[in-house]
Formats: C-alpha cells, structure tokens, sequence
C-alpha cells in the first residue's frame, strides 16, 4: 500500500490505481487519453490544504484536471477561470444539484473556482465532470500553427 503523503517514494499509476481501487478511475484516465490525448503526471504537493501526490493531466501547457486519489474513490479538481466563467455559468443550471451547489459554496479567487470534485461512480457528477472539462478545453480545438 502507498502512502500518499511520502515524497520520498514516487507511486507508479499501477500503484495509484491499486491505491484507489475503483473502476472508474481506470474509465476516467482512458476517457481523458482518449479524448484529449494527455497523459497522466505523477506531482507531489507541499500545498497545505491538500498535501502529497497527485495527478494533473495537462494539455498545450495547461492543467486540464487535477486528481486527488482517496482509497476507493479520488476527487477531481478543475478550475473555472476567467475565460471559461461565463459559458460555465450559462448552463450552470443543466448540471446536477450537487454540482450546482458545490460551484455556489466554492469561494472565487482571483476570478477563479477551484471546484473540488469527489467521484465514487458513473453518475451524475461523473457526467458533469466531463462536460466541465469540455468547457474548459473543447475537443474541437486544434493545436496548429499553420494558417487555415
């Protein structure tokens, strides 16, 4: 068994994915390598509200996701910036109650939520989480420097 807080030792994701010990965790990793073509990467935090490793899947140099593993269940922390406020809110009200409410108590700032996501099953939220990374990086962007 791994022990999250220990810099000293870097778990592999097999680890991690023994560490959790949820299907849905093995579902979401595939979904985002699928779907954004990122790969997961193993960072240790010192931060005081939520110490030890975690796992940010980023894209052109941008954080999509954060995980936070748990045993038997990892929580998902996306920040809504800025740039992603307004569409965010606009169908703020077609999302779960529980997402509603969790993005209302989440203090703002710097014109950002960090909206702290604990995902146990494929239900509502799981679906939410999904549609909020699709806000915050759409899967039709494309990463191109040529001229269209």
């Amino acid at each position: 068994m791994i022990c999250r807080e220990n810099h000293a030792y870097r778990p592999s994701m097999a680890e991690m994915s023994e560490y959790i010990h949820n299907p849905l965790w093995d579902a979401f990793c595939a979904y985002l390598e699928e779907t954004y073509q990122v790969n997961p990467s193993m960072a240790f935090s010192r931060c005081s509200l939520e110490p030890g490793w975690n796992i940010k899947f980023q894209k052109g140099g941008r954080t999509l996701c954060t995980v936070y593993p748990r045993e038997n269940t990892f929580t998902v922390m996306v920040v809504i910036g800025r740039k992603e406020k307004e569409r965010f809110e606009q169908v703020l009200p077609s999302f779960c109650s529980e997402l509603q409410q969790l993005y209302r108590d989440t203090k703002e700032g710097n014109g950002q939520k960090w909206l702290m996501i604990d995902l146990e099953n494929e239900g509502a939220l799981y679906k939410d989480v999904k549609r909020i990374l699709e806000i915050r990086y759409p899967r039709n962007r494309r990463v191109s420097s040529a001229p269209k």
